[in-house]
Parts: C-alpha cells; sequence; structure tokens
C-alpha cells in the first residue's frame, strides 16, 4: 500500500528540491540526471510555473514546509527574466534568465500564471496574484485572437491542448481568487472554455476517439495529423471535465469525462507489457509519430487520477481495475528507489529509454500533482484541492 503523502514529501519533492533550485540566479533547473545531477542549465520556462505551483500548492494542501515556499519564493523571483517586454514569455532561457527560445503557444503563460496564484493563496503577496492575472490575460488574449500567433498549420483547424489548458487555469485562477468577484469572473471562464470543448467536436462520434487536431468547423480530418490520438491529453481532459461536472453541477461535462475514459483506455493502454501508450490513429492505421508507442511519465499518471476520480464517482469496477492496474505498472517500471523521482521515458516494452529524470518537458509536475489529488482522496475530500 502506498502512502502517496509520505511518497510526495519525502522522496519526490527533496529530488528537487535538494537538486534543482538555483540558489545563485534563482528559478529551477530541470534537466536531471539520474542522481539529481544537473546536466544542462538552460532553464524550460514551462517548469518555472509549473514547478511555482508545484511548491506553492504543497504548501497550501499537503504540509506547511518552509523548504516548499522558499523554493516557491526563488522560482516566483525569476518570472521576470523569463518575460519578454511585449508581455510574453519565452519558452527556454539560459540560467541568468537570457533568452534562448521564444514560441508562439502560450503555455508558458498559463503554466505562470497558476503558478503565481497558488504563491499568492500561500503567502497573501497581493503583487502574485496580480502578476498571475496578467498571465492569465496574456494567454487568454492570445487564445481569443489567434491573429496574434503566425499560424502554425496552414489548414482550417484548431487543437485540442489550447481549450483544454484553458479550462484547467482558469479554474485554478478561480480556486485562488482573493474577492467573490473575481472567482466568479474565472468560474465563468472555466464554464466557458468547457462548453468550447464540450461543443468543438473533439470527442468525435464519427472515429470514436477524442482527436488532437479537428476542423475549424469540428469536423473529422481524415488524414494523419486529424486522426491522431494522444491518449494522456485526453485522460487529462476527461478529470478536468469531471472536475468541472463536479463543481458546476454540470452533468455533460461530467459525462463527457466519462465517456472520455471509456473510449480511450481501449486505444491507449499495452495490454502486452502494460501502461499507456504515447500515440496512435484513430482508425488504427500506422501512427506517423516514432515515439508512438513509448512509455512516457506523465500519460501513466493522467490515466492513474482519471480512473482513479471516474471510480470514486461513478462505483464502477472497472474504473478501479484500471486505476489498480497502471498504478502498479507505473511504480514497478517508472519509480526509482535507489536515486528518487521517475524516470521518464520507457521503451514498448517498458524498459528504460534514458536515465535522465528531467529535461525541458520533463519536471516537477505531472507526478507530484498525481500524489497529491491521490492523498486527497485518502483524506475523503478531493475537491477541496480545486475549490
Amino acid at each position: 500500500m502506498i502512502n502517496f503523502k509520505d511518497y510526495l514529501t519525502k522522496d519526490i519533492l527533496p529530488f528537487w528540491l535538494n537538486n534543482a533550485i538555483d540558489e545563485e540566479n534563482g528559478g529551477i533547473f530541470t534537466q536531471l540526471e539520474r542522481n539529481g545531477t544537473v546536466y544542462g542549465t538552460e532553464k524550460s520556462v514551462w517548469f518555472q510555473g509549473r514547478a511555482l505551483w508545484v511548491f506553492s500548492k504543497a504548501y497550501n494542501y499537503i504540509e506547511k514546509n518552509d523548504a516548499y515556499l522558499y523554493a516557491a519564493k526563488k522560482i516566483y523571483e525569476f518570472l521576470p527574466q523569463c518575460t519578454d517586454t511585449d508581455g510574453r514569455m519565452f519558452f527556454t532561457v539560459a540560467k541568468e534568465g537570457a533568452p534562448i527560445q521564444k514560441r508562439r503557444y502560450y503555455f508558458s503563460e498559463t503554466f505562470a500564471a497558476i503558478g503565481c496564484a497558488q504563491y499568492f493563496k500561500a503567502t497573501g503577496d497581493m503583487s502574485a496574484w496580480d502578476n498571475a492575472k496578467k498571465y492569465y490575460f496574456t494567454a487568454k488574449n492570445c487564445y481569443d485572437n489567434p491573429s496574434l500567433n503566425p499560424p502554425k498549420l496552414h489548414i482550417k483547424a484548431k487543437a485540442h491542448s489550447p481549450v483544454m489548458i484553458m479550462i484547467a487555469t482558469s479554474r485554478s485562477m478561480a480556486e485562488c481568487a482573493p474577492t467573490v468577484e473575481e472567482k466568479a469572473q474565472f468560474c465563468a471562464y472555466a464554464r466557458k472554455f468547457t462548453e468550447e470543448f464540450l461543443n468543438g467536436g473533439f470527442i468525435s462520434e464519427e472515429v470514436n476517439a477524442v482527436l488532437e487536431t479537428v476542423g475549424v468547423d469540428g469536423s473529422f480530418i481524415n488524414t494523419p495529423l486529424g486522426r491522431t490520438v494522444n491518449p494522456g491529453h485526453g485522460l487529462e481532459t476527461a478529470w478536468f471535465l469531471i472536475v468541472e461536472g463536479l463543481l458546476e453541477n454540470n452533468e455533460k461535462a461530467l459525462y463527457a469525462g466519462k465517456k472520455i475514459i471509456d473510449i480511450t483506455m481501449p486505444i491507449g493502454l499495452d495490454t502486452n507489457n502494460g501502461g499507456i501508450i504515447s500515440f496512435t490513429d484513430a482508425l488504427g492505421k500506422p501512427p506517423t509519430a516514432l515515439e508512438w508507442n513509448m512509455k512516457l511519465w506523465w500519460p501513466q499518471n493522467e490515466a492513474i487520477i482519471a480512473n482513479r476520480m471516474a471510480y470514486e464517482i461513478f462505483k464502477e469496477e472497472k474504473y478501479k481495475l484500471n486505476y489498480e492496474s497502471i498504478l502498479t505498472y507505473a511504480f514497478k517500471s517508472f519509480a526509482d528507489p535507489e536515486h528518487g523521482e521517475w524516470f521518464g521515458y520507457l521503451n514498448y516494452d517498458s524498459s528504460v529509454s534514458t536515465t535522465l529524470k528531467g529535461n525541458i518537458f520533463k519536471g516537477p509536475f505531472h507526478l507530484p500533482r498525481m500524489l497529491m489529488i491521490l492523498s486527497m482522496f485518502e483524506n475523503g475530500d478531493f475537491l477541496r484541492f480545486f475549490k
């Protein structure tokens, strides 16, 4: 029996606290070897916001550990170095904060928003709430006005990820809002984005799958791009919708989340070796992503949360079996009892592909978020985590 709180506070968070905080420049490194040694000093701006959220959230909901607040402060004070003069954020920066790469999408801003919001909740520092709103509305402006960003695709299509992330970001803002009026405002945004997802055609009746890309009118695009299914994204969205359904008494969202789990698990689960694969094709044609059958850490995290949440609400045995199976697989295959934390990337047969513990895309977020949510389930009030 895993004690999720203990595993979080004695294994996962200490790995990052002891190895990744940049004491000289501020912020957090995520390019860590198996034992925690820093192998590269480029900083992921995604993970400045994500790690700020994790340490602040752990302080707010798990334990009042001053080390969490110290790390959060070091990261929070580094965020201005990650922000360009136009208010947009970079994707990667050097250790001192000099810009390296800037991308068109606005996930850096959404993660900074939720990180600042949780930091405000932990400290009461109103400037952190002001920064949370600044980053949130920068992201929302980009979402509402696609012409602000050069198009990645020169076809009439829309992607799953932007609306998915805006649902979660709006809910996180509502959770931390200091006034009744602001809470209502961000709840309204969460409802708006939820409806946009539900009416957006991403849950395709035509192919019985949750798609990453659909036509602007929600239509199925019968190309390799249009047929792409990312099971991890689907399962993450599923539990976002379940949370929205419960908090907003939105039965449509609640049962859409349930449906996503039901249609995603059969095509995402590797019944031969265990675990959730990275990509597949909705019609069973050859997936074009060469890493399609690899097992990454974060889809396992999202599958565990989604199935545990579904079981708690709907009480159907299949969700319990899914949860227990993937949880057992993930801890057996990804966890590193020798050095702590999880490996991030496994081959199809579940052998370790690379021993790194972090890179530009892997840091403290999906795994500690899962452990925090599971610990809230054990305490019997998981919805408090989102209120």
